[in-house]
């Protein structure tokens, strides 16, 4: 299947460094990560707009065991379907904003904070971090995928295929992401991510101007970022020269949430 998307081409990139098994068949790509079974976006499978009525029991044809659903759409417009369908089964459709940029306007105003790829020692800082972000409801299955994605990231980032970014504020992390390098002039941020005590201050908008210049100086053309239409974090990407290239657009659900 030649994939369109340029979110999900970058998506699947981490994915294969990660060490997941990518299947591609003609119609479709079906992704699996055995070592996270709880990671969504890790177990999905990837079709055509056209394909989408037909999705639902793909994915349950190939994940029978699976407690989620998860489909990715290759299109490059915001393609659903019908949405309405989609949410009288219970399904839960999100449409991400996927920005792009070949250089970088400066932060509005410097940040107070000391800005550093993280070393060994930094990634236990890293997971206080994240736990500190996820607003997720605690439970067994959360606990373990933050820990295998965190683990994850510490290996991508110690085989020279990632390289993840943190600022720190009187030594401690604040502010974290991640960048992924595809070898041909791509570079993907990852999981931008603030205290929610240190937001407004800078933070967020210093990292991914650093991390993009970095990225740049090693070899990238083009710097790729997606986000959530109506978050505050689009507003600093515009802010640094990012623009909207295309859209994402995920399909999900728990799997005993239908309607």
């Amino acid at each position: 299947m030649h994939v369109r998307s340029l979110a999900f081409r970058t998506d699947l990139l981490l994915r294969r460094l990660a060490g997941s098994v990518v299947i591609d068949h003609p119609s479709h790509l079906v992704v699996r990560t055995p070592a996270n079974p709880h990671f969504w976006w890790g177990n999905f499978v990837l079709v055509p707009p056209h394909a989408l009525p037909a999705a639902p029991d793909l994915f349950a044809a190939e994940f029978p065991e699976a407690s989620h659903l998860a489909i990715g759409v290759d299109g490059t417009e915001g393609e659903t379907g019908p949405r309405a369908d989609w949410e009288r089964r219970g399904i839960t459709v999100e449409i991400d904003t996927v920005l792009t940029a070949t250089s970088l306007l400066p932060p509005a105003s410097p940040a107070q904070a000391d800005l550093r790829a993280l070393t060994g020692a930094d990634w236990e800082q890293a997971a206080r971090l994240r736990h500190a972000c996820d607003e997720s409801e605690a439970s067994p299955e959360n606990t373990a995928f933050v820990a295998a994605k965190l683990a994850e990231e510490r290996r991508l980032c110690e085989a020279g295929d990632a390289t993840w970014f943190g600022a720190f504020v009187d030594g401690e992390m604040r502010a974290g992401l991640g960048i992924f390098h595809d070898g041909q002039g791509l570079a993907r941020y990852q999981h931008v991510e603030t205290h929610p005590a240190f937001r407004r201050r800078g933070l967020a908008s210093a990292l991914v101007h650093f991390a993009g210049v970095e990225a740049m100086r090693r070899g990238a053309g083009t710097l790729v970022i997606v986000a959530d239409p109506a978050a505050e974090a689009i507003r600093v990407y515009r802010s640094l020269g990012f623009t909207e290239t295309e859209r994402q657009v995920r399909l999900q659900r728990v799997r005993g949430d239908a309607a």
